[in-house]
């Protein structure tokens, strides 16, 4: 097969998964609104409270190995913005 014949298939193949990531990425990755604001400080103090009266302890293994995973990604994503706003894997330049 020629070169352009590989390009258009894998380019064909993809279209469909394309759209479906931006279908949900537009929803998922966008900023909260004013109005969800209410919300999003709602389930932080659900989550300070549930931390100090212990309810971790009754989770299962799959929600506390799913809630590792979660926090580890926000970790990661955080640390990856930090590099990529300093331009260093290792420190700032001064």
């Amino acid at each position: 097969r020629s070169m352009s014949g590989i390009v258009s298939a894998v380019v064909k193949g993809a279209k469909p998964r394309l759209q479906t990531f931006l279908k949900y990425a537009a929803v998922e990755l966008r900023p909260p609104t004013p109005g969800e604001i209410p919300e999003v400080m709602c389930g932080m103090g659900n989550l300070v409270r549930s931390a100090q009266n212990g309810a971790w302890k009754n989770l299962t293994v799959k929600e506390a190995t799913l809630n590792t995973l979660i926090g580890l990604e926000v970790f990661f994503c955080f640390f990856i913005g930090e590099c990529v706003g300093k331009r260093s894997l290792v420190g700032y330049h001064v």
